[in-house]
């Protein structure tokens, strides 16, 4: 440890929300960049290294901006801090702190929480067609569904069109009771607990029966034309090709849409091709289609999540090189067999 140390003063009413309970931001920062920080009567004192000091107190001081500007400071955006500090990245945690996109229905501001997000909703803003490509929990679909309910809410557009292929995940659901809305209700529940989130269930409902949101699965849009629509497809690494080409071609006038996906957790039957890939392939150069792609360093859920889906990229990508060096040595040992 060096003793290197910056002084900086915090006033009263931000201490508390930078420090977080029982001190647990505090006692983050230190551990991860081997500082060590001292409070004194709202003097704040950062002993160590001099270019982990400086690291530490650039993020101290972005935290205290964000606390200044109304943020409530949550362990996301620490960790994010400290991942920017860490890995040298100019991007600071003010730049991505841009304007709400909305509040969701318990008042809490939405907006974008790390650089991936942040570019997502900026190429939302200027594309007509936008994939959102990247692991779970990246807020791909809860930021496209604040997105389309503000862009409502402003009479942008007429009405919301949320869908999603009804493919079970590994289980088999077998012959749910009901009638055919109970059915499906099950494979769109993710998309109405975010619409409740962000704009109630009174708002929601009222605004379905009057036939201007509309949750359905995917094999209902084929044969209409989608005009004046924020049309969203979620769980598109589900979609077989034909599936995915006839959903783009419902699309009308006025009408935007976001497509979200996560190539990694495909439910599809073994041997068949995900109409994301295919599309990725076929529509990556038109102009208004931008393709965004998160990765775990985006993921704004609790930070296990992270590790788990960290853990994942990096047993995944282990088990492809394995399959790779697999193929080269029988490649290998097929062209040295000598002929009969």
């Amino acid at each position: 440890m060096g003793d290197y140390q910056v002084g900086m003063q915090i006033a009263a009413e931000h201490m508390q929300n930078i420090f977080g309970g029982y001190d647990t931001y505090v006692k983050k920062i230190e551990d991860d960049l081997d500082v060590i920080i001292t409070d004194r009567n709202g003097e704040v004192r950062i002993t160590g290294e001099q270019e982990a000091v400086k690291k530490a107190v650039k993020l101290m001081q972005d935290l205290v901006e964000l606390s200044k500007r109304g943020n409530q400071i949550q362990e996301q955006n620490v960790n994010y801090g400290l991942e920017l500090a860490k890995e040298d990245d100019d991007q600071s945690l003010l730049d991505i702190d841009t304007e709400c996109i909305c509040h969701s229905i318990s008042g809490k501001p939405i907006k974008p929480k790390t650089k991936g997000q942040l570019d997502y909703i900026n190429a939302i803003r200027k594309n007509m067609i936008v994939f959102g490509l990247g692991p779970a929990g990246t807020g791909k679909t809860y930021l496209a569904m604040a997105m389309a309910i503000t862009a409502f809410k402003n009479h942008e557009v007429e009405r919301i069109i949320l869908t999603r292929p009804a493919i079970e995940a590994g289980e088999k659901l077998g012959f749910l009771p009901g009638d055919l809305q109970s059915k499906v209700d099950p494979y769109l529940r993710p998309l109405y607990d975010a619409l409740y989130q962000i704009m109630g269930a009174d708002s929601f409902q009222k605004n379905m029966e009057k036939g201007l949101i509309e949750v359905a699965p995917l094999a209902y849009m084929r044969g209409r034309t989608l005009d004046n629509a924020y049309i969203i497809l979620d769980e598109a690494q589900n979609t077989t090709p034909a599936q995915m080409k006839m959903f783009l071609t419902r699309i009308g006038f006025g009408s935007k849409v976001i497509i979200t996906g996560d190539a990694s957790q495909k439910d599809l039957a073994v041997g068949t091709q995900s109409g994301l890939d295919v599309a990725e392939k076929v529509l990556g150069k038109i102009n208004d289609i931008a393709f965004i792609r998160m990765t775990s360093r985006d993921v704004v859920r609790h930070p296990l999540v992270q590790k788990i889906v960290k853990a994942y990229e990096v047993y995944e990508s282990n088990e492809l090189k394995k399959q790779s060096r697999g193929q080269e040595s029988f490649s290998k040992a097929g062209r040295n067999k000598k002929p009969r």
